[in-house]
C-alpha cells in the first residue's frame, strides 16, 4: 500500500523573538502561513520492520538525521507499530533554505503514516509529537495560516491571508540558525509588529498586511551574508509590496498581487539568483481525509 502526501513549505509573515528561555532556546511569536511550494512524500509499507528514506536530492540525509525518519520512528516506538516503511522524498522545497522543508516532510509523515497505519489520531494530537522533533514540525503539521508562540509549537489558527503572488529567491549559501540565533542583541533590536500583522489578516487587508511584515533575525543575516541585503534589494527595485526574508534565512520573498509585476520580479531575478519560484498563498488547514 502506498500513501502520496503534499508537504508545503512555510514563510513568516512576522518573526518576534522575546526573550532567551531558561532550557537555551529562545521564545518566540511567529506569523507563518503555507504557500504553493511543496515536497511530494510517499509512503509505501514494507514486510520488514525496518524505515528506509529515499530521495535523488544529495542534500537530504537518508539516517536518523533526516525530521521525515525522526518522525516515523516516533510514531513506532510511541504506538509499538511493528510494520515497515520506505518513505521518498521529492524535494522542491530549498534545502536549509528558511522555510521549513524538512519540518514539512515531517509533518507529512506524520499524517501519512497515521493513515497508513491506521493510528487514530487526531491533527491535535500529531502536533504535539511534532513538537518533539523540531519546532516548526507542529506548524506544518496544521499548514494553513497561524500564530506560533513558546519555541513555535503553541499553534493558534488565523484566517488565510490576502490572495497574492510570492516570489521566492534562494542564494546558493547555507545559514546556520544557531549562529543567527546567538549573534542576535535582543536589547537593540526593534520587535515585529505581531499585533498589528494578526490585524490585517484577521481584516482580509493585503495593504496592512504589507505594512507590517517584520522579522527580528533579518539584521543578522544581512550583516552575515551581504548577497541576501541585495536580493532584497532588487526585489524592491522590482516593484515588489513588500520584501522580508523568510526564518533565519537566506530566502527571501516578496509578495505582489498583480501577475504582471510578479513575472517582472520573476524574470529579474533568474539573472542572478540560483533558485526563484513564484507562486501562490495557500493559508488553508490541512485535514486528515
Amino acid at each position: 500500500m502506498r500513501l502520496l502526501v503534499k508537504a508545503p513549505a512555510k514563510i513568516n509573515l512576522a518573526l518576534d523573538v522575546l526573550h532567551k528561555r531558561p532550557d537555551g532556546f529562545h521564545e518566540v511569536e511567529m506569523i507563518m502561513t503555507t504557500i504553493d511550494l511543496a515536497d511530494r512524500v510517499e509512503l509505501s509499507l514494507l514486510n520488514e520492520d525496518k524505515i528506509h528514506i529515499h530521495s535523488h536530492n544529495r542534500y537530504v540525509p537518508d539516517d536518523q538525521r533526516n525530521l521525515a525518519f525522526q518522525a516515523a520512528q516516533l510514531l513506532k516506538d510511541r504506538f509499538h507499530v511493528k510494520k515497515g516503511v520506505l518513505i521518498s522524498i521529492e524535494k522542491t522545497i530549498p534545502v536549509a533554505a528558511g522555510l521549513a522543508g524538512g519540518s514539512s516532510d515531517a509533518a507529512a509523515t506524520l499524517r501519512g503514516l497515521n493513515k497508513l497505519w491506521d493510528l487514530g489520531l487526531t491533527l491535535d494530537q500529531l502536533a504535539v509529537l511534532g513538537s518533539e522533533i523540531g519546532s516548526d514540525v507542529s506548524f506544518c503539521v496544521y499548514g494553513g495560516t497561524a500564530l506560533a508562540r513558546g519555541r513555535g509549537e503553541m499553534i493558534t489558527e488565523l484566517p488565510a491571508p490576502p490572495t497574492c503572488w510570492v516570489i521566492l529567491a534562494k542564494p546558493f549559501i547555507g545559514v546556520s540558525t544557531a549562529e543567527v540565533y546567538r549573534r542576535l542583541d535582543i536589547n537593540e533590536m526593534t520587535h515585529a509588529n505581531i499585533p498589528g500583522m494578526i490585524d490585517a489578516i484577521n481584516e482580509h487587508d493585503y495593504k496592512k498586511v504589507c505594512n507590517n511584515v517584520g522579522n527580528v533575525l533579518e539584521d543578522v543575516t544581512l550583516n552575515l551574508h551581504p548577497e541576501v541585503a541585495l536580493i532584497k534589494e532588487q526585489m524592491k527595485r522590482f516593484g515588489a509590496d513588500a520584501v522580508l526574508m523568510s526564518g533565519s534565512g537566506p530566502t527571501v520573498f516578496g509578495i505582489v498581487q498583480h501577475d504582471s509585476r510578479m513575472h517582472r520580479i520573476y524574470n529579474g531575478l533568474r539573472g542572478f539568483c540560483d533558485q526563484v519560484f513564484a507562486v501562490r498563498m495557500l493559508g488553508e488547514r490541512h485535514s486528515l481525509d
